[in-house]
Protein backbone atom coordinates (compact mmCIF):
# COMPACT_ATOMS: atom_id res chain seq x y z
CA UNK A 1 0.00 0.00 0.00
CA UNK A 2 1.19 3.67 -0.61
CA UNK A 3 0.04 7.13 0.68
CA UNK A 4 -3.80 8.72 -1.28
CA UNK A 5 -2.91 12.48 -1.17
CA UNK A 6 -6.90 13.87 -1.45
CA UNK A 7 -7.42 17.01 -2.23
CA UNK A 8 -11.00 17.58 -1.21
CA UNK A 9 -12.88 20.39 -2.17
CA UNK A 10 -16.94 21.77 -2.32
CA UNK A 11 -18.03 22.60 -5.19
CA UNK A 12 -18.17 26.16 -6.72
CA UNK A 13 -21.45 28.78 -5.62
CA UNK A 14 -24.55 27.45 -7.16
CA UNK A 15 -27.87 28.95 -7.34
CA UNK A 16 -31.03 27.23 -6.07
CA UNK A 17 -31.45 24.78 -8.78
CA UNK A 18 -28.17 23.65 -8.14
CA UNK A 19 -26.60 24.84 -11.38
CA UNK A 20 -22.83 26.76 -10.65
CA UNK A 21 -23.22 30.48 -10.60
CA UNK A 22 -20.91 32.93 -12.51
CA UNK A 23 -19.30 33.18 -8.96
CA UNK A 24 -18.81 29.38 -8.99
CA UNK A 25 -17.30 29.06 -12.69
CA UNK A 26 -14.55 31.88 -11.42
CA UNK A 27 -14.28 29.95 -7.99
CA UNK A 28 -13.69 27.03 -9.93
CA UNK A 29 -11.20 28.16 -12.39
CA UNK A 30 -8.99 29.63 -9.63
CA UNK A 31 -9.25 26.19 -7.78
CA UNK A 32 -8.24 24.40 -10.89
CA UNK A 33 -5.35 26.86 -11.46
CA UNK A 34 -3.96 25.96 -7.82
CA UNK A 35 -4.20 22.51 -8.40
CA UNK A 36 -2.36 22.73 -11.49
CA UNK A 37 0.83 22.36 -10.01
CA UNK A 38 0.34 18.84 -8.22
CA UNK A 39 0.73 15.65 -10.07
CA UNK A 40 -2.96 15.38 -10.13
CA UNK A 41 -4.05 11.82 -11.09
CA UNK A 42 -7.57 12.14 -11.64
CA UNK A 43 -10.71 14.24 -10.38
CA UNK A 44 -13.45 12.22 -8.83
CA UNK A 45 -16.96 14.53 -8.64
CA UNK A 46 -20.40 13.90 -7.37
CA UNK A 47 -23.04 13.24 -9.57
CA UNK A 48 -24.75 16.21 -9.08
CA UNK A 49 -24.60 19.08 -11.30
CA UNK A 50 -22.94 21.42 -9.42
CA UNK A 51 -19.85 19.59 -8.72
CA UNK A 52 -20.22 18.05 -12.36
CA UNK A 53 -19.73 21.11 -13.58
CA UNK A 54 -17.01 22.30 -11.09
CA UNK A 55 -15.12 19.43 -12.09
CA UNK A 56 -15.04 19.51 -15.56
CA UNK A 57 -13.79 23.13 -14.91
CA UNK A 58 -10.92 22.53 -12.43
CA UNK A 59 -10.52 19.17 -14.85
CA UNK A 60 -9.88 21.39 -17.85
CA UNK A 61 -6.87 22.96 -15.56
CA UNK A 62 -5.46 19.82 -15.28
CA UNK A 63 -4.44 18.93 -19.52
CA UNK A 64 -4.60 14.84 -19.22
CA UNK A 65 -6.04 13.94 -16.19
CA UNK A 66 -9.15 12.18 -16.31
CA UNK A 67 -12.55 13.71 -15.05
CA UNK A 68 -15.13 10.46 -13.59
CA UNK A 69 -17.92 10.56 -11.56
CA UNK A 70 -18.20 8.62 -7.86
CA UNK A 71 -21.63 8.18 -6.74
CA UNK A 72 -20.01 7.66 -2.74
CA UNK A 73 -19.48 11.94 -3.57
CA UNK A 74 -23.25 12.66 -3.54
CA UNK A 75 -24.53 14.93 -1.03
CA UNK A 76 -25.90 13.42 1.80
CA UNK A 77 -26.30 13.96 5.83
CA UNK A 78 -23.73 11.04 6.93
CA UNK A 79 -25.02 10.87 10.25
CA UNK A 80 -27.47 11.62 12.70
CA UNK A 81 -26.97 11.99 16.01
CA UNK A 82 -28.94 9.78 18.57
CA UNK A 83 -28.31 12.69 21.45
CA UNK A 84 -29.50 15.71 19.08
CA UNK A 85 -27.39 19.05 19.64
CA UNK A 86 -30.45 21.40 20.98
CA UNK A 87 -29.11 23.96 18.04
CA UNK A 88 -29.00 21.25 15.63
CA UNK A 89 -32.38 19.74 16.25
CA UNK A 90 -34.77 21.92 13.37
CA UNK A 91 -31.84 20.75 11.16
CA UNK A 92 -33.18 17.20 11.20
CA UNK A 93 -36.64 17.51 12.10
CA UNK A 94 -38.21 15.12 9.56
CA UNK A 95 -35.03 12.70 9.17
CA UNK A 96 -36.64 9.01 9.38
CA UNK A 97 -34.92 5.81 10.51
CA UNK A 98 -34.53 4.95 6.74
CA UNK A 99 -32.81 8.31 5.87
CA UNK A 100 -30.53 8.18 8.46
CA UNK A 101 -29.37 4.41 7.62
CA UNK A 102 -29.07 5.32 3.72
CA UNK A 103 -27.19 8.24 4.92
CA UNK A 104 -24.81 5.78 6.96
CA UNK A 105 -24.65 3.83 5.03
CA UNK A 106 -23.55 6.41 1.86
CA UNK A 107 -20.61 7.68 4.17
CA UNK A 108 -19.40 4.62 5.17
CA UNK A 109 -19.03 4.04 1.08
CA UNK A 110 -17.66 7.44 0.86
CA UNK A 111 -14.83 6.17 3.71
CA UNK A 112 -14.29 2.86 2.16
CA UNK A 113 -13.56 3.82 -1.09
CA UNK A 114 -11.48 7.43 -0.98
CA UNK A 115 -10.70 7.15 3.50
CA UNK A 116 -7.52 4.44 2.55
CA UNK A 117 -3.84 4.55 1.48
CA UNK A 118 -3.87 3.37 -2.00
CA UNK A 119 -2.34 0.07 -3.89
CA UNK A 120 0.05 2.93 -5.62
CA UNK A 121 1.01 6.52 -4.47
CA UNK A 122 -2.15 8.78 -5.89
CA UNK A 123 -2.77 12.45 -6.06
CA UNK A 124 -6.64 12.58 -6.31
CA UNK A 125 -9.06 15.57 -6.60
CA UNK A 126 -12.70 15.04 -5.12
CA UNK A 127 -15.49 17.42 -6.09
CA UNK A 128 -17.89 16.92 -3.73
CA UNK A 129 -20.63 18.43 -1.19
CA UNK A 130 -20.01 20.63 2.21
CA UNK A 131 -20.91 17.70 4.90
CA UNK A 132 -18.75 15.46 2.19
CA UNK A 133 -15.75 17.49 2.97
CA UNK A 134 -16.95 17.39 6.95
CA UNK A 135 -17.12 13.50 6.77
CA UNK A 136 -14.01 12.98 5.72
CA UNK A 137 -11.82 15.62 7.71
CA UNK A 138 -13.57 13.89 11.14
CA UNK A 139 -12.96 10.32 9.81
CA UNK A 140 -9.59 11.29 9.00
CA UNK A 141 -9.00 12.83 12.83
CA UNK A 142 -11.25 9.06 14.30
CA UNK A 143 -13.81 11.64 15.72
CA UNK A 144 -16.77 10.79 17.23
CA UNK A 145 -19.40 10.53 13.77
CA UNK A 146 -21.38 13.42 15.40
CA UNK A 147 -17.80 16.03 15.31
CA UNK A 148 -19.26 16.42 11.18
CA UNK A 149 -21.82 18.86 12.73
CA UNK A 150 -20.19 22.72 12.56
CA UNK A 151 -17.20 21.64 10.19
CA UNK A 152 -17.94 24.17 7.64
CA UNK A 153 -16.98 24.58 4.01
CA UNK A 154 -16.64 27.26 1.42
CA UNK A 155 -17.15 26.63 -1.94
CA UNK A 156 -14.64 25.87 -3.68
CA UNK A 157 -12.28 25.75 -0.34
CA UNK A 158 -9.43 23.71 -0.21
CA UNK A 159 -9.03 20.18 2.25
CA UNK A 160 -6.09 18.02 1.77
CA UNK A 161 -5.23 14.58 3.37
CA UNK A 162 -3.05 12.21 2.95
CA UNK A 163 -4.05 8.47 4.10
CA UNK A 164 -0.70 6.65 5.03
CA UNK A 165 -0.08 3.01 4.84
CA UNK A 166 1.38 2.73 8.39
CA UNK A 167 0.71 6.18 9.62
CA UNK A 168 -3.04 7.71 10.67
CA UNK A 169 -3.68 9.91 8.42
CA UNK A 170 -3.26 13.69 7.94
CA UNK A 171 -5.37 16.63 7.77
CA UNK A 172 -2.67 19.03 5.71
CA UNK A 173 -5.33 22.14 5.60
CA UNK A 174 -8.81 22.31 5.90
CA UNK A 175 -10.99 24.79 4.12
CA UNK A 176 -8.10 26.70 2.42
CA UNK A 177 -9.65 29.81 0.43
CA UNK A 178 -6.36 30.99 -0.05
CA UNK A 179 -6.93 30.90 -3.88
CA UNK A 180 -9.21 33.01 -4.05
CA UNK A 181 -9.69 36.30 -3.61
CA UNK A 182 -12.00 37.95 -0.70
CA UNK A 183 -15.04 38.38 -2.60
CA UNK A 184 -14.94 34.96 -3.96
CA UNK A 185 -14.51 33.67 -0.22
CA UNK A 186 -17.11 32.42 1.97
CA UNK A 187 -19.90 32.16 -0.10
CA UNK A 188 -22.11 29.11 1.21
CA UNK A 189 -22.10 30.55 4.80
CA UNK A 190 -25.10 31.99 6.90
CA UNK A 191 -24.31 35.63 7.80
CA UNK A 192 -21.61 36.28 10.38
CA UNK A 193 -18.05 38.12 11.04
CA UNK A 194 -15.45 36.29 8.72
CA UNK A 195 -12.06 36.60 9.74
Amino acid sequence: MATRHLYVARHGSADAFGTLTDVGHRQSELLGDRLAALPVDAVWHSPLPRAVRCAEIVGGRLPGVPVREAAELVDHVPHVPEEMPAEWAGFFDGYDPAEAAEGARLAAALAGRFARPAETESHEVLITHAYQVAWLVRHALDAPPARWLGLNCGNAALTAIDFHDRAAPAVLLYNDMGHLPPDLRWTGFGPRIRP
